[in-house]
């Protein structure tokens, strides 16, 4: 029996060395794991992990690590180091840009003002529309606090409006403050965490009123309206009434055309980035960005987003070639 352990010893130990007498490399066809982490905007989630599938295909040595919790935790989480990359859905402010953050701009999307589709008094509200100011009475100073006052019918004891915002430092909360002039902060109503969350609050509350982004109310495949959840249209020129030119809200397709058009108000229509401490030295993370805005925006409205305009797109290419 030990003979036949040494023989077999001496055998692998004949594979295992090479001709110069030192250890043989091991082969194998599997790729170098390359990490690349992400965290941040809830609005650019969806597409980016549509981009990781994709890009895959031709990088199959790159694992992406990809994860939601806003735009606030992508900006502390990309300056902390704890990612490589945050996903971010606002413009920087100068103290910010201070931090030395650099931005790289991706596509646009939108916030969109939101109620349940059980609100009884639906079909009104989409003829006659919500205003810019309603809207600040609505979220911010709190003067129209039930459904009635807002529609004019006066009733006693009419419901209130149960206001519902971000509680988490939210892209999609700032986006949809600067529209009336404000800033996340002056928002009130009950606050919830995440896109998916303000979501299904609304959409569980009869009487509520909410904001969200673009694909957490449209399905990107079938471009309906998603289950229990039915957009405010805006009242663009404040006239009353919503006219054919703001009716733009009946599926995906027609909603991103208004974005591209610019008949949807900017804000909170918006650019959406990524960010990162200081321009990426990290040839992977360049090599993606470069993919990102060259085969990578074939993507972009299929996911259901709005390109930018191509001189746009090669000024983002410049910033990374310089």
């Amino acid at each position: 029996m030990k003979k036949r352990f040494s023989i077999i010893t001496i055998v692998l130990l004949a594979f295992s060395i090479n001709f110069n007498g030192a250890p043989a490399p091991i082969h194998t066809n599997s790729p170098k794991v390359i990490a690349i982490s992400f965290s941040g905007a809830f609005a650019l989630y969806p597409l980016m992990q549509t981009w990781a599938v994709e890009y895959n295909k031709t990088h199959p040595d790159i694992r992406f690590d990809i994860q939601a919790g806003g735009a606030g935790k992508g900006l502390t989480d990309c300056l902390s180091g704890a990612v490589d990359v945050g996903m971010f859905s606002r413009e920087l402010t100068d103290a910010e840009k201070a931090k030395g953050v650099w931005t790289l701009a991706l596509c646009k999307d939108a916030v969109i003002p939101t109620i349940s589709s059980r609100n009884p008094a639906l079909k009104q509200i989409q003829i006659r529309g919500i205003k810019k100011a309603e809207f600040n009475s609505i979220f911010v100073d709190r003067s129209i606090t039930t459904w009635d006052d807002l529609l004019g019918t006066k009733n006693k004891g009419g419901k209130r409006i149960n206001v519902y915002t971000r509680a988490d430092a939210a892209g999609a909360a700032d986006s949809w403050a600067a529209f009336f002039g404000k800033k996340q902060e002056n928002l009130k109503g009950v606050g919830v965490s995440g896109d998916p969350g303000e979501a299904d609050a609304i959409r569980k509350d009869p009487f509520s009123i909410g904001y969200n982004n673009t694909l957490f109310v449209f399905d990107p495949k079938t471009g309906k309206k998603l289950q229990g959840i039915e957009v405010v249209p805006i009242d663009v020129n404040g006239n009353g009434q919503i006219d054919p030119n703001e009716n733009f809200y009946g599926n995906l397709r027609q909603f991103l055309k208004a974005v591209n058009d610019g008949n949807y108000p900017s804000p909170p229509a918006r650019n959406l980035y990524f960010i990162t401490k200081g321009k990426p030295q990290r040839k992977e993370i360049t090599d993606f960005f470069k993919w990102v805005l060259s085969n990578g925006q074939a993507f972009v409205n299929v996911a259901g987003y709005v390109p930018l305009p191509k001189a746009v797109i090669a000024d983002q290419l410049k910033k990374l070639a310089k």
